[in-house]
């Protein structure tokens, strides 16, 4: 989020109206979420530019909570929303929000336009309502309580105010046009009766604004310029107007854009919830959650998903963007940033019979060879090492190049080692690895210039700290998890090794001082993050993204 995004339509439409003088120079955006779940993936594109532009304007941006429904709203998710939207770089200084501010006014409003014969009480059930409204072709019909007096339409307001009614008793809708061929227009509900607790404004009030009815006044109030929506609300923005120009207010203009969708990947928050609640993953902050929550904890930053959708652009078209692209971007991010370590994830022990027993030596490894800045640190040589299991072939095809029965390879930043001996238990499995070393190699270069063709990470036996690693895959076995079979559900297709945990892993012991939320490259691994779960002497990292780059692969290819 800076002040250089490209132009795009929206941009262009703030441009007009600068020139034109419509808002007076005054560029003012909001995010407005419902606090009736965590944040998505999707949210970050709308609050990325929201927030940009109001960056790069010089205007303001608000963070408001469209607290309208109190039966799906928690103070959890109120709390997580400000803390991914500050953690994503957006800062709304001292202009936090709330519709229930707004409580007040908005009835009031609705008075107006009861006394003004642009609202009335309706009895019909949410069926009838349903019923009436008619279908794309069909046009709809009045509700017999449509032409109710003036006199009576307040008199029934203010007994669903006082709670007089039971909840689903009546509605407050519009009076606008049952005829209308935008069903938004035909008599929308503005209130609806719940007899429940909301979690600011306790038990003042026993009616609550449907969200259209909220949207345009709060914005109104708050004197918003551009009300930046998504695409869905482009057959909504006639009755955004309606309400704004019949209450004879201060209009803001609504811009509607193409969401992002992802590949491999759902985003309605029903969907997340039905995840969550139903135990398909372990809360809303599972890494394996396209919430901002789970991708901050899976160790994604803040800068990458913004380059994300900086990348993906502002369109008037829904698509879908392979998430490949998605993770180009925390590579090229974490590439700059991330410390090198190593981590062997599925250990078989190496002895270097060769090697003085009890002497450990320390060798000097770069921690960033991007950043020049980031020093080196002292890694600890002893005669006991591990290496990965798949580092080793006893009897190798012709391209495999790592270590193998009397071939020679490379330690990284250590020395070049020779398999002597296998070592095998019972049952044939290789249990252990004699090698021997060259000490002439020391750093990883012969004197006399003979080359290996394969280098390998390693961990120090003596002093590896043993970690649990946590590997994922998409939660999701195809690229749109929609498309099922007929009757199934959306986790028809839910992918059963969304999830691996290694025990029993060896990392080097500059690893132990790391704390959550911290990212490292574990060499010829992949980017990896210290999760919450960690505790003294068990830390516990989550793979951020692999090494292998296949959004890049993709692009050469197609050039």
């Amino acid at each position: 989020m800076t002040t250089e995004t490209p132009t795009n339509f929206i941009h262009q439409i703030i441009n007009e109206h600068n020139e034109s003088g419509r808002f007076e120079g005054r560029v003012h955006t909001r995010f407005p979420p419902e606090p009736n779940g965590y944040l998505h993936i999707g949210h970050a594109k709308s609050i990325g530019l929201n927030y940009g532009t109001a960056v790069k304007y010089g205007g303001k941006f608000n963070l408001r909570f469209d607290d309208t429904n109190p039966t799906k709203e928690e103070q959890e998710y109120i709390d997580s929303i400000i803390e991914d939207v500050r953690w994503l770089g957006a800062d709304w200084e001292d202009r936090l929000f709330y519709a229930s501010d707004y409580f007040q006014q908005l009835y009031e409003w609705a008075v107006q336009l009861i006394r003004d014969g642009k609202a009335y009480v309706d009895h019909l059930t949410a069926e009838e309502i349903r019923e009436y409204r008619g279908t794309l072709t069909k046009p709809g019909k009045n509700s017999p309580y449509r032409d109710r007096s003036v006199e009576e339409n307040l008199d029934l307001f203010q007994r669903m105010k006082d709670g007089e009614f039971e909840d689903g008793t009546c509605v407050l809708r519009a009076r606008i046009d049952m005829e209308s061929p935008n069903l938004n227009m035909r008599d929308p509900v503005m209130y609806r009766i719940l007899h429940t607790d909301h979690p600011r404004t306790g038990s003042a009030w026993c009616i609550y604004p449907m969200y259209d009815w909220t949207h345009g006044q709060s914005d109104s109030i708050e004197g918003i310029t551009h009300s930046i929506c998504t695409l869905e609300f482009e057959d909504h923005r006639p009755l955004y107007e309606w309400c704004i120009e019949n209450l004879g207010i201060y209009a803001p203009q609504q811009i509607e854009f193409a969401r992002g969708n992802l590949t491999y990947t759902v985003m309605s928050k029903r969907r997340l919830i039905q995840l969550v609640r139903d135990g398909h993953v372990r809360g809303w902050d599972d890494p394996r959650m396209p919430t901002i929550a789970g991708y901050r904890r899976r160790g994604y930053t803040p800068e990458a998903i913004n380059d994300f959708w900086d990348r993906a652009g502002v369109a008037k078209a829904n698509s879908t963007i392979e998430i490949e692209m998605l993770e180009h971007s925390i590579r090229q991010d974490l590439n700059q940033r991330a410390l090198r370590r190593m981590a062997v994830l599925d250990p078989i022990k190496v002895v270097l019979v060769n090697y003085p027993e009890g002497q450990t030596e320390e060798l000097d490894a770069i921690n960033n060879p991007e950043d020049e800045s980031a020093g080196t640190r002292k890694v600890p040589f002893s005669r006991e090492l591990y290496i990965e299991r798949e580092d080793f072939m006893e009897d190798p095809p012709k391209k495999f190049f790592r270590l193998a029965p009397g071939r020679e390879v490379r330690l990284r930043y250590a020395y070049f080692i020779t398999c002597t001996d296998v070592i095998k238990d019972a049952d044939g499995e290789i249990m252990e690895l004699r090698c021997t070393y060259d000490p002439a190699t020391r750093g990883g270069d012969a004197p006399d210039g003979r080359r290996v063709k394969a280098t390998l990470h390693w961990v120090s036996a003596d002093h590896a700290v043993d970690a649990e690693v946590r590997m994922y895959e998409h939660l999701f076995s195809v690229p749109n998890p929609y498309d099922v079979p007929e009757g199934e559900e959306f986790t028809y297709h839910l992918n059963p090794n969304s999830l691996t945990i290694l025990s029993g892993c060896k990392i080097e012991p500059s690893l132990a001082d790391a704390k959550p939320g911290d990212r490292f490259q574990f060499e010829r691994q992949g980017y990896f993050c210290m999760d919450p779960d960690s505790a003294d002497g068990a830390p516990v990292f989550n793979q951020t993204v692999s090494l292998r780059d296949t959004w890049a692969k993709i692009q050469n290819q197609k050039a």
